[in-house]
């Protein structure tokens, strides 16, 4: 194996505007490939060292949901059953509807909410953190915003569409986080830790942006999608509404250390490198078939994720045709807002994780070419 490319292209990201990125590669729970360049803070010339905390984002999702498939395991729960069953305040739920003038009138869905809807984003939910709803938690509770309290309040926005009906990204996964919580009895955070950080040693992951946490993190950056100017910003996640809120899809901080360990516990038929399990190969497998219909496929058309379907909370390679993927198919992974990129393989048990720390973080045009890079690397 010959990284040489790796380094060369990860050497040109800089040079397009992204301050710092870091790279790591394993085969089964052996790192056979770690590389970081550029700086971690770039106005105080800080170079990166490798132990920076940042925030997954969206890379957040693919751990809310192999809890709650932990869950699935033990029997707690049904991946059809609707979400009612453990937030009463999703039985009555209300539609969106247009009439042929384009007018707009709600009514109440004639479908539940099912579990397997938000683990596939066809809920009906958008992605709006700044609903009323929302607001009224945050203000009542003086800025806490405990995660149950949000997601009860959440189930009185009115959906975009009938569940199931169609693919949207949305807050799906800031539900699972509430579910996890209903059905274990725990507070989200304490679960994902005994269950998830513990067992594969991730002692970095928290949603917490404390003091602490904010020194060790990697600058935040934004680019301008019309001028391409980078400029700094704040380091908290706007998935941060609420002092107590944990938002399952997006409100992670990790380092490349930890969330290197989750993937290649994913990629070795879900154990860790410390040989515990997190899910069996099984329901890894479930996770990474592809769940779409042929009606909801249409809606997930980004184009550089043509040739993969998606899972429960993952993208999955489902075809070469009409694609520019290396990978095998059912390779899986996702991806968060800042440009972090996960890539797990059970057949070959390789698994990737790449960071930066940028919002509009050209994943266009980095992802495909990491993963192309990486099984090239790999012959």
């Amino acid at each position: 194996m010959d990284f040489t490319r790796m380094t060369d292209f990860l050497n040109t990201l800089p040079s397009k505007g992204i301050p710092g990125v870091d790279c790591i590669i394993k085969k089964g729970y052996k790192t056979i490939y770690r590389y970081y360049t550029g700086y971690a803070d770039r106005e105080s010339k800080t170079e990166m060292k490798g132990d920076e905390l940042f925030n997954l984002y969206s890379a957040t999702k693919p751990i809310t949901c192999t809890a709650v498939m932990q869950l699935y395991e033990k029997g707690k729960i049904l991946l059809n059953e609707p979400v009612s069953n453990y937030i009463p305040e999703y039985k009555k739920l209300q539609v969106i509807h247009r009439r042929p003038n384009g007018e707009s009138y709600i009514a109440p869905a004639t479908k539940p909410m099912t579990v397997l809807q938000l683990l596939t984003m066809t809920s009906g939910l958008d992605y709006d953190l700044d609903t009323p709803e929302i607001r009224k938690v945050v203000e009542e509770t003086d800025g806490k915003a405990p995660t149950m309290e949000v997601i009860r309040a959440l189930a009185a926005k009115p959906l975009c569409f009938e569940p199931g009906e169609h693919w949207q990204y949305s807050l799906s996964h800031d539900v699972l986080g509430a579910l996890v919580e209903a059905v274990s009895g725990q507070n989200f955070e304490d679960y994902l830790k005994e269950n998830i950080f513990d067992p594969c040693e991730m002692t970095d992951t928290t949603f917490k942006f404390t003091p602490d946490v904010e020194k060790r993190m990697m600058a935040q950056y934004i680019r301008n999608l019309e001028t391409g100017e980078v400029t700094r910003t704040e380091s908290k996640s706007r998935h941060t509404i609420g002092r107590e809120y944990q938002s399952g899809g997006g409100g992670l901080i990790s380092s490349v250390k930890d969330y290197s360990n989750f993937v290649a516990a994913m990629a070795n038929n879900g154990y860790s490198h410390t040989g515990k399990r997190i899910l069996s190969r099984h329901t890894i497998d479930l996770m990474r078939a592809n769940h779409l219909t042929p009606q909801q496929m249409a809606d997930y058309n980004w184009a550089h994720l043509k040739g993969y379907g998606y899972g429960l909370g993952v993208r999955t390679h489902i075809t070469y045709a009409g694609s520019d993927i290396n990978s095998p198919v059912g390779e899986f992974g996702w991806a968060g807002a800042a440009g972090c990129y996960l890539v797990i393989d059970p057949e070959n048990k390789i698994s990737m994780f790449y960071t930066q720390h940028m919002l509009n973080n050209m994943e266009t045009y980095v992802h495909p070419r990491l993963r192309s890079i990486l099984y090239a690397c790999l012959e």
